[in-house]
């Protein structure tokens, strides 16, 4: 065998053709490197509108909040600039009130009696429109209403449905025989708070609703074909398949509808402003008195401060003992 045919063989050239030059291999990690950190830099370019937003307008208002609750922060202060530092004299003052545990009660009954309310007629009504009939779409998209009308608005109207003494329920009432005289909804210590309640569930079904809504359409219909044949129907389908399969969306609206609940002010401002005799003052409209009818700025941040704390202490407990209930 000839030197040619060895080469040939080796190379895989034909005999006589003429050597192939190595290729140059360039190091293409430097190169790498660098158009990473070039997309690395324009993912936060294009972050920092976002950083800027959220820092000036909440960022800031919270920390602002935060100091002005240690100051004597008054009217004065606007002109003179001057706020003397008294560190927690605004929350002993605020928290040793007797108003704040009537508030603070208020607060709780509210939350708790909304929550319930949205909740469970927002999941029955879910599981309602589950099921495929005429106008299903239509009608859901008019349970949105309440959700899009601003709160302003729905306090006004209902403070007329619920009027005593022209009010359209005690009307109605009254022309189908319950009652003889017009019900005090918005004047009486005893059913104020009932009222206000009652408002936002109206004005928080939709939220659950759609929520809801979109957590039982992500179920698989094969879970309760499957369920059916081993006799799985109705509540025990609910219990053993739609429950456990909702409840990462079950703790996403209850966090939200508590958080969102406690700090509820416009709908009882426009409804009863807090009254008859402070029945339906919350922690909420007691800050804002505080602040823009008293003045008191700083007993007004304090008890904003507490209420902020209590949203965050109720969403980290229940957020875990909902992990924890997942991972068992």
């Amino acid at each position: 065998m000839s030197l040619t045919t060895d080469v040939s063989e080796t190379t895989g050239l034909p005999p006589g053709s003429p050597p192939k030059e190595h290729s140059r291999v360039t190091p293409r990690g430097p190169r790498r490197f660098g158009r990473q950190r070039k997309e690395r830099f324009f993912q936060w370019l294009f972050l920092v509108p976002a950083v800027i937003y959220m820092a000036l307008f909440f960022g800031y208002p919270v920390v602002k909040n935060v100091v002005m609750s240690f100051q004597d922060y008054t009217t004065a202060t606007f002109f003179t600039g001057e706020a003397p530092w008294v560190g927690f004299a605004n929350y002993v003052t605020v928290l040793s009130s007797s108003l704040f545990s009537t508030s603070l009660l208020n607060t709780a009954l509210f939350t708790i009696g909304s929550i319930l309310g949205q909740f469970v007629i927002g999941l029955a009504l879910a599981i309602f429109f589950q099921r495929k009939f005429p106008l299903n779409g239509i009608l859901r998209s008019l349970l949105l209403l309440p959700w899009l009308l601003p709160l302003i608005v729905s306090s006004a109207v209902w403070r007329w449905i619920l009027d005593k003494d022209s009010g359209a329920l005690n009307r109605f009432l009254g022309d189908i025989g319950i009652i003889d005289t017009g019900v005090p909804w918005l004047t009486s210590t005893s059913l104020a708070l009932i009222a206000v309640v009652g408002v936002n569930i109206w004005i928080g079904i939709p939220f659950n609703l759609t929520i809801l809504y979109g957590g039982l359409q992500e179920i698989p219909d094969e879970l309760y074909e499957a369920g059916s044949l081993d006799g799985a129907t109705g509540w025990k389908s609910f219990r053993h398949i739609t429950w456990p399969m909702l409840r990462p969306v079950v703790s996403v609206v209850l966090v939200l509808g508590v958080v969102y609940t406690l700090k509820v002010l416009d709908i009882i401002l426009g409804l009863t402003n807090g009254g008859p005799a402070n029945s339906t003052q919350t922690i909420a409209t007691q800050s804002y008195d505080l602040s823009f009818h008293e003045f008191k700025f700083g007993e007004g941040a304090a008890l904003g401060n507490v209420l902020v704390i209590i949203s965050l202490v109720f969403a980290v407990l229940y957020l875990r003992a909902s992990r924890r209930a997942v991972d068992e």
